[in-house]
């Protein structure tokens, strides 16, 4: 004869994985979004454009621009070298 399982309280952890697993999930999120706006914040440019890496075809789009355009940070301390007479190496 077999012990029989009860399955009273398997409802109850169905519920208890997925809160946790929503709130992992929001968590994880959460981070995500902080780390893309303060890359583009330091990068100079507007911390809201973080905010598109969520957006799927606008996070490739992104990270394409984020790569190849002119920084502001780097534009600006090519114009006070530039404001100071020395050459960029």
């Amino acid at each position: 004869m077999q012990p029989q399982i009860s399955t009273e309280y398997a409802p109850i952890f169905v519920m208890i994985v997925m809160a946790f697993s929503i709130l992992v999930a929001l968590i994880v999120t959460a981070i995500t979004i902080l780390v893309h706006c303060k890359i583009f914040a330091k990068a100079g440019f507007s911390w809201a454009l973080g905010l598109l890496m969520m957006v799927p075809i606008a996070n490739i789009i992104m990270m394409f621009y984020l790569a190849f355009a002119d920084w502001p940070v780097q534009r600006e301390l090519r114009q006070l070298r530039q404001r100071c007479g020395q050459t960029p190496a």
